[in-house]
């Protein structure tokens, strides 16, 4: 699997770059799979300041998204979006694999 099998959204790239420049210093998203949550599987987000050895990365627009090789199979051909809704802000993956989620998206089964 490459990189090229998920993408970063402009939306998310910009977000992470707004985030960045209001902390004064780079940071990147990493995005991972987690077992649990209500539908087998969650997403987690966190910004952190330095990639791993083994993470594959995501850039668009100067952002860079992380991913691990062990989640980047739950994750192909999936999106990193980011959302500004009246029920809040957030990012979240569009995922082509997932079969179903939870009603807050953070939860899905493949």
């Amino acid at each position: 699997m490459t990189v090229d099998s998920v993408t970063l959204t402009e939306p998310a790239a910009r977000r992470i770059r707004e985030l960045a420049e209001a902390e004064g210093r780079p940071l990147m998203l990493r995005v991972a799979v987690d077992g649990g949550g209500c539908s087998g599987f969650q997403y987690r987000f966190e910004l952190v300041d330095a990639a791993e050895d083994d993470d594959l990365r995501i850039e668009r627009s100067g952002s860079t998204a992380l991913v691990d090789p062990i989640s980047l199979p739950l994750l192909a051909g999936s999106a990193v979006d980011f959302v500004d809704e009246l029920i809040g802000a957030q990012f979240r993956v569009v995922n082509p694999n997932a079969k179903s989620s939870c009603g807050c998206g953070v939860s899905f089964s493949i």
